[in-house]
């Protein structure tokens, strides 16, 4: 676009001065002319060189304003490019942050769960020890309930005793009496079964885990395992 511009400009000055040599030739002498045409041709080599090097010099700022456009060019899309990084990085920012009180979250419920299980472990420990001495406290009992009462116990499967009673009933002495008593999950007493059944089980159970009178519990059980008999009689 400039070289052509410039060209036309040449062209039009070229022209001006053929104008002006004509209407010269028109008013003067020979002489004169000679000269104004060496001083004419003079002008025309300057005017060709001075052409030839601004149009090289134009041709070169074209090169230039293209050069410095490709560069331009390159720098956005370098900008662009360090534009979608930078959102990338603040994205993986963001989602390590995330993860990170995700880690945090999970390791204070990790920390309170181990507390808990650490606090049923002691409650089942505490349990697990008081029901072993209540059952050490009975088998040291099995003497003498045996001797008084007629009474056998014996160890069964699943961490229970069973209570067998003999001469209740006079007809039959040898006839067995039995219930079968175990340590619930709460550490209370608690009756699993009674041959023959007795109505009146499950207020002695209710009446032992009040009082913790394991004699007198025993005691009344074989007092209604004795009434029993005499009704049945």
């Amino acid at each position: 676009m400039a070289n052509k511009k410039t060209e036309d400009e040449i062209l039009l000055f070229e022209k001006e001065i053929k104008d002006f040599w004509i209407k010269f030739k028109s008013v003067c002498g020979p002489e004169q002319i000679n000269q104004t045409l060496a001083l004419r041709d003079s002008c025309k080599e300057s005017i060709k060189s001075l052409s030839e090097k601004w149009s090289k010099k134009l041709k070169e700022g074209d090169l230039m304003i293209d050069k410095i456009q490709e560069y331009n060019n390159e720098i956005l899309q370098q900008s662009q490019r360090i534009s979608e990084n930078q959102e990338h990085f603040t994205e993986i920012k963001s989602n390590l942050n995330q993860q990170e009180e995700q880690k945090k979250d999970l390791t204070e419920s990790i920390q309170e769960l181990k507390e808990e299980l650490m606090k049923k472990k002691e409650i089942i420990s505490s349990k697990n020890k008081a029901a072993k001495e209540r059952l050490e406290r009975l088998c040291k009992s099995k003497q003498l309930f045996e001797e008084r009462l007629g009474l056998e116990i014996r160890r069964i499967p699943n961490e229970q005793l069973q209570f067998i009673f003999r001469h209740i009933d006079h007809k039959d002495p040898d006839k067995p009496y039995v219930f079968t008593l175990s340590i619930n999950e709460q550490g209370d007493y608690e009756v699993t079964s009674c041959t023959p059944p007795l109505d009146c089980i499950a207020e002695f159970q209710l009446k032992v885990r009040e009082t913790n009178n394991f004699s007198a519990f025993v005691a009344n059980i074989r007092k209604a395992f004795t009434a029993l008999s005499y009704k049945s009689a």
